[in-house]
Formats: structure tokens, sequence, C-alpha cells
């Protein structure tokens, strides 16, 4: 064959013909940008998206984005054969999700009261009812089903095909037989492909390659830390009673599902220990590939799988196959533009929902690219909450294994990944063993979510929706900020150290609030971008005119670092991350001016030590940065100390602390304390989505400050449309029982107007706690929110709640100015 024939030029290139380059690809080329080249380095489909079971369901999220793309994508495939003339296989049997045990049907009433929010037509049937819509299932077991009616099962492969020739129709090139070696680049931004046939000079790269897409990116410098492992489905023979138009039937606790295939049942498996694939490598070469089953490994997971459908014992084997899919370290797809390389953008590790979420990934992907911003909810699944160690083969082939073996697990809150553990370490972390605290893994590092008691081991007991054996030590560690002093280790916040002449000057620019006024000063503020959204909630102090502090979340890091590095080129102000150089313990609660006092020569009186400050302080022999501010709604402190005096410091804290109460809190209480005080975080309850004014941050908005800032435009504008319809706002149940973990549905005078983006349990308040965004047809005030019947929906149940604009607790900000 000759060799194939490739333009100079593209607008965009992007690189794999599975289903979600396809779809890419096809967004672009329908949204106007029709000079795009897709190139495949085989044929289209050869990847993993060939032998996907091609399962097409909207229920089981609780992330709106998700959800979403299910949705998008169940509607494309209903209407691309219209559109292109080729059929995607698309057939509405319906879905039913097996709740056998009580925590998974506390799950799935959670999930389904979500997604019913969201427009998904689910329902709650009884074990008969599943018996009735498929009656090769054994149902003694099951307590309930969720039946989903539109929804079913496509053909990935016919599905692909729709999509590149819907894409080909709308002006889109794409070419076979094309494996693309590695990219050009100039000035930090990429400029084009390589391949044997020759160059593509781009504007933008899109990594669309499956399991080779971190292959690919190690290539240009960019960190896609997925790995590849065995995903096994099998078919049996043909055999009498079976139908095509059965529903998929899904049963996790017994790790399978279920659907119809050539006459006979398909049974696909998601075992609860996996195998990683060619950690080192994935070939070039491996196309429309298998992999050799291991029987002895599934049996037993293939066992269980058969029990629900005992028939499918009895027949023969068509095909037992095995064959490669991509997974992330969290279950979440690695998707945006990559922090090392502008305009290289990446949609991969999608963690066997390719298919289900492909055509919704394809729209979001391109919307992004063409308007230089997402319009979805991006924080969770974003390429830079990824960090570069966990690319590392041992991370992989570690914790891969945990994550794929929880698709099927139950989804307890406060559940924490358990392998590829203690990868980052505080400079106090053994002193915190010796206190009886139970770790989690925050972002990699080892950080306390709560301590045991004296006398008692730090064992975290039965996962549970309810209160777990934990909860009375949550609460002492809660109490104790609002009536004495704690002691917390957040060592692992992002901090930045940013200098240079133009240091005050560009984060004035990228900073919504007057964040270069007096050295010495704490500003709490947010970044946004060109249309007034949100893109960071962190604070900056001003500790000289060329020297600022950049303190931002865990999650945050790589996003705040990458925003900040991208606004400072051409200036003369340079970022240095230095979050493992310095360890940082938070000294919060009423009497934590009198321990610290008690510590350092420093003037810690309210006079000389306002709220705000920021000053470098002596304790015992170390220097260490005192920023008085408040993340948990009391006096409070924020320490900052060279990772090599921080053993110092923390054991002078602890031998003063017991004349003051001290005691040591985690994370657990970090989040019901500041979640009373309605205090934000980004990636939790306020995203991408939201306009700084929605999210109730107005008050840190200098929009008179000169020079502007970014976003100041779209801020005004949003003024100028007059009283908002969409707010934060904070609900706290008023039955002290039941608890808020996320995604509950909340309702005004019977009609759902939100739902509850993160939670906790207010110990001061009395009940649990939340922020919901709430969205009306009519100005939302305190005369709208108080003239309302308002109430929340855990599982099954509405409970009455209280809705607020201001903090529940201390809404005038008395405690942490005193």
């Amino acid at each position: 064959m000759p060799d194939p024939v490739l333009p100079s030029r593209a607008r965009v290139v992007v690189i794999g013909g599975g289903v979600i380059g396809t779809s890419v690809a096809y967004h672009l080329a329908d949204m106007g940008w029709a000079d795009v080249v897709l190139l495949e380095r085989d044929r289209l489909t050869s990847g993993t998206t060939w032998h996907a079971a091609g399962l097409m369901v909207t229920f089981g999220s609780t992330s709106e984005t998700s959800t979403e793309f299910r949705q998008y994508t169940r509607d494309l495939y209903s209407r691309l054969e219209a559109e292109t003339g080729q059929s995607t296989g698309f057939s509405p049997v319906g879905f039913i999700e097996l709740a056998t045990e009580p925590g998974r049907l506390e799950e799935y009433r959670r999930v389904s009261a979500f997604n019913r929010y969201c427009g998904v037509d689910v329902h709650e049937i009884s074990a008969q009812q599943v018996l009735d819509l498929f009656p090769l299932a054994r149902v003694d077991d099951v307590l309930a089903g969720f039946y989903v009616a539109e929804d079913g099962r496509a053909n990935p492969v016919d599905v692909t095909m729709a999509l590149a020739k819907g894409a080909r129709l709308k002006g889109a090139t794409i070419l076979e037989g094309v494996p693309v070696t590695g990219v050009t680049k100039a000035r930090g931004a990429v400029t084009g492909v390589t391949t044997p046939y020759g160059d593509i000079e781009a504007e933008y790269v899109v990594n669309c390659a499956g399991m080779w897409a971190r292959q690919l990116g190690e290539q240009a410098g960019v960190n896609i830390p997925l790995q590849a492992a065995e995903h096994y489905y099998l078919v049996t023979e043909e055999f009498e009673g079976i139908s095509r138009s059965f529903p998929v039937l899904e049963d996790p606790a017994n790790f399978g599902y279920f659907r119809e295939e050539g006459g006979g049942l398909m049974i696909g498996l998601f075992e609860a220990v996996c195998a990683p694939w060619n950690v080192g490598r994935i070939p070039e070469t491996f196309s429309f590939g298998a992999l050799p089953p291991d029987w002895d490994r599934m049996s037993p997971y293939l066992e269980a799988a058969m029990s629900r459908v005992p028939i499918s014992s009895d027949v023969g084997v068509r095909t037992f196959f095995c064959g490669p899919e991509s997974f992330t370290a969290d279950l979440q797809p690695v998707v945006g533009e990559a922090p090392e390389l502008r305009n290289y953008f990446v949609a991969a590790g999608l963690n066997s929902i390719g298919i289900l979420t492909g055509g919704g990934m394809g729209r979001a992907l391109a919307h992004w690219i063409v308007n230089g911003s997402a319009d979805v909810d991006i924080t969770g699944f974003n390429i830079d909450r990824l960090h570069t160690y966990q690319r590392n083969p041992e991370y992989r082939a570690t914790r891969t294994v945990e994550s794929l073996g929880r698709v099927y697990a139950c989804h307890y809150p406060d559940r924490s990944m358990e392998t590829a553990r203690g990868a980052k370490l505080s400079p106090i972390h053994h002193r915190l063993v010796a206190q009886r605290a139970f770790f989690r893994d925050v972002s990699g590092w080892e950080n306390p979510g709560w301590y045991a008691p004296e006398g008692a081991e730090p064992v975290p007991g039965e996962l549970t929706w309810g209160r777990p054996d934990w909860f009375p030590h949550w609460e002492a560690e809660h109490h104790a900020a609002r009536n004495d002093v704690i002691l917390m280790d957040m060592s692992f916040m992002a901090k930045f150290l940013v200098q240079g002449t133009d240091a005050g000057a560009r984060l004035s620019w990228v900073s919504a609030n007057d964040v270069d006024g007096e050295p010495g000063v704490i500003t709490y503020t947010q970044w946004l971008n060109e249309h007034g959204r949100l893109e960071a909630d962190l604070t900056v102090t001003k500790l000289d005119d060329d020297r600022f502090w950049v303190v931002a979340s865990d999650t945050a890091h790589r996003h705040v670092e990458t925003h900040l590095r991208r606004h400072l080129e051409g200036h003369h102000a340079f970022v240095t991350d230095v979050t493992g150089a310095y360890a940082q313990i938070n000294i919060q609660g009423p009497r934590s001016r009198d321990l610290l006092a008690s510590l350092t020569t420093a003037d810690m009186s309210n006079e000389a030590f306002p709220f705000r400050a920021a000053r470098e302080i002596d304790l015992g022999f170390a220097r260490v940065l005192c920023i008085r501010i408040t993340y948990l709604g009391e006096l409070g402190y924020e320490l900052y100390v060279p990772a090599e005096q921080a053993v110092h410091v923390y054991d002078r804290i602890v031998a003063a602390g017991p004349a003051y109460g001290l005691r040591h809190a985690g994370t657990k209480a970090l989040a019901s304390l500041r979640m009373e005080k309605g205090y934000r975080d980004y990636g939790h309850d306020i995203d991408n989505t939201d306009s700084v004014l929605e999210a109730g941050l107005g008050f840190a908005v200098a929009l008179d400050k000169p020079g502007g800032f970014l976003g100041r435009d779209a801020v005004l504008a949003k003024k100028a449309e007059g009283p908002l319809r969409r707010r934060l706002l904070q609900v706290l149940v008023s039955d002290p029982e039941p608890l808020l973990h996320h995604a509950e549905v909340v309702r005004r005078d019977g009609v759902p107007v939100g739902y509850v983006r993160a939670a906790s349990y207010g110990f001061t308040l009395g009940g649990a706690v939340g922020l919901a965004m709430i969205e009306a047809d009519e100005p939302i005030d305190n005369a709208w929110i108080a003239a309302g019947d308002w109430t929340v929906e855990i599982a099954d149940r509405r409970w009455p709640c209280t809705m607020s604009l201001r903090p529940l607790y201390d809404p005038a900000n008395e405690r942490i100015k005193v």
C-alpha cells in the first residue's frame, strides 16, 4: 500500500481512533473547527474500544458531570444513525442495579435520589419485579433493584464508526495506519506532531491514545499516570430462554454484570483483586489483541457471578475473553490541558466507562479547546490533579490493583485508599503516630483523620453510612477547637514562594482581592478566569514588596502552580514550590493565643498581632512564619516551620499544651468545623462552573483596585444582571440523627432546587451541615429563603432543614477577631 498522504498543518491533531478520539474529532468539527486531523496508528477501535462490553448506563454516579456525560452520550448514540446513516447498535433494553446488602441499598437509594434530580428516570423495584424483567436471575437475596428503562447497550465498534463518519461529514480528516512518534514544541507550547510519514504542524494536540497515552505523554514530558489491567468477560453458548430484550443486569456484590450476547449470556467481571498488565510498557504493535485468561485466579469471581444466573453454569462456554483496559489511581479519567505543555490536551484513563461517557467526554473537551475553558465541573478529573510520582511503576502496579478492585465495592464515606501508602510524610509524622493518629491518604500524604484517646488504638472499625465507631473521638476534637485549643498538622497544603520585582503586580492581576497592600498581611482571595468563574480559592500573604507566600489546598496543588506560572511568564516574577520544605502546624481555638504567647517573646496581643497579621516569630530555637488566620471559625494561627525544625517546634508546643487543654485534631474535625462556618473548599463545594458571586465570595473581590484583575469585566457583567438566581447556601438538618455526605437533593416547597455539594456533622450546631448550590427562577435572597418549606432527601427519606446565606455559626465573625 502507498504511504498515507498527510496534510502539512491542522488546527487540531487528535491522536487515537477509539471511541474517545473519534468523539473529540466529531465534536470539534460539530462546533465549526473542521480543520481537524485524527491519526490512528493501526485501525479505528484497534486498542481497547473493539472489545468493550458496550453498556450504556446513566445510573450510578453522584457526580453531576459524570451523570451529564452519560445522559448526553445515550442521547447522542440514539440520534447518530439518523445523522450519519451508520448504526450505533444502541438498544434501550433497560438496566437494573441489584442491592443485596444493607450498605448497597443505602448507597443506591442515595445515588438514585441524586440521579433523579439530574434527570435519570430511575425506579426502585422489588425482587419480584427484577425477576419479571430478567426471568433467569436468582433473586432470593435481592433487597431491591434500581431500574432505568431508557438505558441499555450499544455496539462499541458501530459507535466509533458512526462518530468517525459524522466527523468526516463535518469536514474532519481521519487517517489510519499513521502512528504518532512524538510532538514538536516551542516556548512551552505544543506546535505539532511527528510521524514516519512526515510532520503535521498544529495549534492543539489531543492525546486520546488509551492505554498508550502514558507512553505518548512521556515523549512530550507530560505526566499521565494510568495503567492497563486485565478485564474479563465470559460468553456462553446459545441457550433457550434468553432474549435480546432482557435488560442489562449488574450485581456488584458478586462481581458481575450480565447481558444477552449472540443468543447466549455475557458475564462481565470486575474482580476485587485485579492483575495489572505490562507495567513497564504497552507494546506499540498490540492491536485487536486478547490476553490468555487466568482461569485459576478468576474462577472464584466467575463462580460468584454465575450464581446470580444459575443456568449459566449449565451451558457451554463460547469464549472467556481477557483484554486490557486502562485505569487510574482514583478511578477518575485523565482529562484536560497538560500542566507541562500548553495546548496539549489529554482524554484517557476512562476506567471501563469510555463507551458510556464517550459522547459527553468528547463534547466537553471540544468545548474546552474551542472556548478556552470547560463548561462542566472538571475539578475531579482534571489532569493537573495528578502528581509525577504516581507515574512510577511500583505505584501504578500497586494502586491499580486496589482502584480497579473498588469498582464494584460499596462506596462508603470515609473510605481511604490502603495501597501505595507512605509516599509523603509530614516532618512530624512519627510524633503523630505516637499520639494514636488514624492516618488517611490525603493527596499522597499520610495525614491524621482523627486520633484515638489515650489507652485506645486507632482502629477504624466497620465501614458504615451511619456513625462510625470513632464518631466520639471526632466529636471531642471538634469541641476542643471550639472551647480550648487544638494542634492540627496541615503540612499537606500546597505552599509557594513567589518572588521578583513584578511579583506583586502579577499576583494582583490574577487575584480578585487586593493582595498587594502593606507587607505582613494575609489576604483571602479567588483566582478567576476571563469568564469570572473560579480557578482557585486560596490565601496570599505579602511578606515584603517582592516576596509573597501563596497557600492552596492539596487537591489544587498543580492547578494553582500551573495557573500562576503561566501568568508570570515574561515578567520578573518567579514561583518556587516549597510544600515539602515547611511543616504547617495549625494552632486553633480560644486558648491558642495564650498557648503561643507562653512559647515566644513576640507580642501576641490582639493589638500587636491582629487578625490577618503575618509575622516571623521565635519559638524555641526556630524562626517561624506565624499567620493569624483560621479555617475553623475560631481565634487561631498557622505556623510555617522549616522542615528541619518542625519536630523541635512541635515538641515545645506539646510540652506546653496541657496547661491550656491542648488536643490533637484531624481532618475530620477540620471538615466539621469549617462546614459549620460555611468556609468554602475548591473542588468540593465550589468549582470552575461557579461565578465568584454565586459562590458567595463577593466580599473577597476588590472591584475598585487599581489595574483591575483577570475576570473583572465578567464579574461586573454578572452584577449588572441583577439579583442572583443561583447561590451557594448552607444547609442544616433539623433532626440530629441523619448524616449528610454528598449529593443529597434539597427541596423548597417540595420542588428540587439543588443538591448538597459537600457536608459534615455540625457538633456545635447540633446536626448534619453542608453547602448546597441552589437554583431558582426568581432572586434568591433572605426573604425567598424564609418563605420556603425546606427539606433534604437522604436515601429514601426527606428531612426538614434550615437554609442560610450567612454562616450559621458566628455569622458576625466575632470569635475569630477577639
